[in-house]
């Protein structure tokens, strides 16, 4: 068992073992489960994403990176960045996602897995810095309930919607990626956040051929419910303590109930001790999917101790390999 010092009122550990913590389930489908997702992904394939790239703003790593916008579902106009080969034409493209509270800059998730590689990294709408959305707040706490009440108005269901349009609009601003011109599969990095709507986006989407998900969030919400955390899933037990029929819905937003579809090749990086994100939903995510997988095991996550560089190297060593194997298997 991770154990660390730390001065939260609740062990975020939660008593589990790493053999306990590879035996907690998925939770069972709602009978329209696929239906709902099937139906939305087509909805959002149909949108004109209309992808307009901004001015240079960085060069380093091997890429160029440039300020973008793009329209998703419900004429929502979200923004982001997209990095592109500083030489020659794309080889791979990647959809990057965010953790919970936005992206200022691209940051660490540049340099990119792969030489030669292309990437769009979206705010999702709500999100800072650049998916600022009149309404939607851009706190995580306050913006996981935000249309809490239906299926249809919850704002992570419009969320999973911003990536499934992230990568028509790279497909478009760098068309040597698209299938159509016998593009190579994109690859998926999701952390937290990010890691929990790649879950949701990737078993209904083709165009993807491999996918990390790095402390997803998300994961079993009838256990999530019962485990206190410092990050948003605290914000869903408080409101589930007062409007329980919440769990009509929260069913159609879990991470390992859309695992269970999700036959591409995916690396999961959970951690032992989280915080933020309770390890028994992370693994959860991990232990349902449904095709080929690889679980690299962190010693925390959402916390910093002494192992914490380390354990970033060693990650990005693995994602880079698996990025490598599996892109080119799936070209």
């Amino acid at each position: 068992m991770a154990s660390f010092e730390h001065d939260f009122p609740f062990d975020p550990a939660y008593g589990y073992e790493l053999q306990d913590l590879l035996r907690v389930p998925a939770p069972a489908a709602p009978d329209d489960f696929d239906t709902f997702w099937r139906e939305f992904h087509q909805e959002a394939r149909k949108v004109a994403t209309e992808p307009e790239l901004g001015p240079l703003e960085e060069e380093r790593d091997g890429v160029r990176i440039h300020g973008v916008t793009f329209t998703s579902v419900g004429g929502v106009r979200i923004g982001g960045w997209v990095a592109l080969p500083a030489e020659g034409a794309a080889e791979y493209g990647f959809v990057i996602g965010h953790g919970y509270g936005g992206r200022e800059q691209p940051g660490p998730d540049v340099p990119l897995p792969l030489p030669r590689a292309a990437a769009i990294l979206p705010c999702v709408r709500g999100m800072k810095s650049r998916g600022l959305l009149p309404g939607v707040p851009d706190v995580s706490a306050a913006h996981v309930l935000h249309g809490i009440e239906s299926r249809d108005t919850y704002v992570i269901g419009d969320c999973v919607a911003d990536l499934w349009c992230a990568a028509s609009a790279l497909h478009e601003l760098v068309p040597e990626l698209a299938p159509e011109r016998g593009g190579p599969a994109l690859g998926y990095l999701g952390e937290s956040f990010g890691g929990g709507l790649g879950a949701l986006a990737l078993p209904w989407d083709d165009r993807f051929g491999a996918a990390q998900l790095t402390v997803p969030t998300f994961g079993n919400h009838p256990l999530r419910l019962t485990l206190q955390c410092i990050g948003s899933g605290e914000s869903v037990r408080a409101h589930h303590r007062d409007h329980p029929e919440v769990t009509e819905v929260l069913p159609y937003f879990d991470a390992a109930t859309a695992a269970t579809r999700l036959e591409v090749p995916t690396l999961v990086a959970a951690a032992l001790f989280d915080p933020s994100v309770p390890p028994p939903g992370q693994f959860a995510v991990h232990n349902a999917l449904a095709g080929e997988h690889e679980l690299h095991v962190l010693d925390a996550g959402h916390f910093e101790y002494e192992g914490t560089a380390a354990e970033a190297a060693e990650l990005r060593a693995a994602r880079q390999r698996f990025f490598g194997e599996r892109l080119d298997r799936a070209r």
